[in-house]
């Protein structure tokens, strides 16, 4: 009985990856540092299906932390990096994945019915410094779902051109 209780415990989940581990760990880094800057912490890793892509697969959004500053419901995104020698962590926070954060709010909203509550979308970048340890930046309202509306193409726009 117990061969089958080790195999049944040990089929639960696979190892997490070292980028995933990181992952992780910036998320606990970045809650404690957003409650010593006075957030008051709601939920981390919130997941909902926020729609189907282009071949009717089922999406599913993640916020990492969704957060309460003052009267202000923050979405809060958390980028962990062992440094920034190629890029700056704050880029992997493209257009895509803002509105990904952004259609993952609204169900969140819906959900709650918070529709009138002012909300932000913050990031926190996390590098993990071998020999100065971890630092965190927060970039409170690094975008807005003003700048994720899609342009509109009118049927003949092409001919205003000419």
């Amino acid at each position: 009985m117990s061969n089958i209780l080790t195999l049944l415990n040990q089929s639960e989940k696979p190892p997490l990856r070292p980028s995933e581990l990181l992952g992780h760990e910036g998320e606990k880094l970045a809650a404690r540092y957003l409650q010593e800057n006075g957030y008051r912490l709601v939920l981390t890793n919130f997941k909902a299906p926020v729609g189907r892509n282009s071949k009717g697969v089922q999406v599913t959004g993640e916020i990492d932390i969704i957060a309460l500053d003052g009267d202000t419901l923050c979405f809060v995104e958390v980028k962990a990096r062992r440094s920034e020698a190629f890029a700056p962590a704050i880029t992997a926070v493209h257009n895509r994945k803002q509105r990904q954060i952004a259609r993952t709010a609204r169900v969140y909203g819906r959900l709650f019915s918070l529709t009138d509550m002012p909300k932000r979308y913050d990031v926190v970048t996390v590098i993990m410094n071998e020999r100065s340890g971890p630092q965190l930046t927060l970039s409170k309202g690094h975008w807005n779902d003003g700048v994720l509306t899609r342009k509109v193409w009118r049927e003949y726009a092409w001919e205003d051109r000419f």
